[in-house]
């Protein structure tokens, strides 16, 4: 889960949440310049993080806050096997993306132990084994994860609350068709993506947060009664084309 401080307790956002928005995202790209099979690719956004089952895993730090993702342990190779066997039922296109995404996370792994060079190994013949059954390239398979990989990272900097200051410019990525895009926060809140690619020249997406009202935890039973109770609430973004309809929509305010 991903986890902000709040002044008296904690922003809470589910990985599946978080993969929610990134499909909302990629849902508004344009749709001349989509990579292949784009409503399949966007099944495979919004359910890439399905594994994380928050209410049902130890999320507590040792000092009784909620963990934070980027403080997880790896996750054991068993059940990420069954995370991609479980995408089958979608669709091997689904399978396809979450098993290169599950491999770039894994990457560093690599050569540390048998088992996950035996994962990594098996995930690699069965995207060659894929990609012959639905006749299609590694080029083009690799620009849907790529497409993917760049939605999943703007949704992050939005749950992650990263967005710079002073209508700042920060890198997302580079995309699936090899641009780099930056987003920009402009000073009535409205944001933009440099080049633009986006089908409308304005758009809204959200994501639900849980709100916790206590800063520490006895144990992770509490921590897990706590988040199901939690009050939630909906962040929204509304990004626009450029900053002349940013400053038009500012003074229609």
């Amino acid at each position: 889960m991903i986890v902000n401080p709040l002044p008296d307790g904690w922003q809470i956002i589910y990985h599946r949440a978080h993969a929610m928005l990134a499909a909302q995202i990629a849902g508004q790209w344009r749709r001349k310049d989509a990579p292949p099979r784009l409503y399949e690719t966007i099944a495979a956004i919004s359910h890439h993080d399905d594994l994380e089952k928050e209410w049902e895993e130890n999320n507590l730090t040792s000092a009784g806050a909620p963990r934070d993702f980027t403080m997880d342990a790896e996750t054991p190779y068993e059940l990420l096997q069954k995370h991609l066997e479980g995408a089958l039922y979608r669709g091997r296109w689904v399978a396809l993306l979450n098993s290169m995404h599950l491999c770039r996370l894994n990457q560093s792994a690599k050569g540390k132990s048998a088992e996950a060079d035996a994962f990594l190994k098996q995930q690699l013949e069965n995207q060659k084994q894929c990609r012959k059954e639905l006749k299609i390239s590694k080029a083009d398979v690799d620009k849907a994860y790529a497409f993917m990989q760049w939605c999943d990272r703007l949704s992050l900097i939005l749950c992650q609350q990263q967005l710079p200051d002073d209508e700042r410019a920060l890198e997302i990525s580079k995309g699936h068709d090899d641009k780099r895009y930056d987003v920009v926060r402009f000073a009535n809140d409205l944001i933009t993506v440099t080049p633009w690619c986006f089908e409308d020249d304005r758009f809204t997406v959200n994501v639900e947060a849980s709100i916790l009202n206590e800063v520490k935890f006895a144990d992770n039973a509490s921590l897990t009664e706590s988040l199901k109770k939690a009050p939630r609430t909906i962040l929204e973004w509304t990004f626009v084309k450029d900053e002349k309809l940013s400053m038009k929509e500012n003074s229609l305010g």
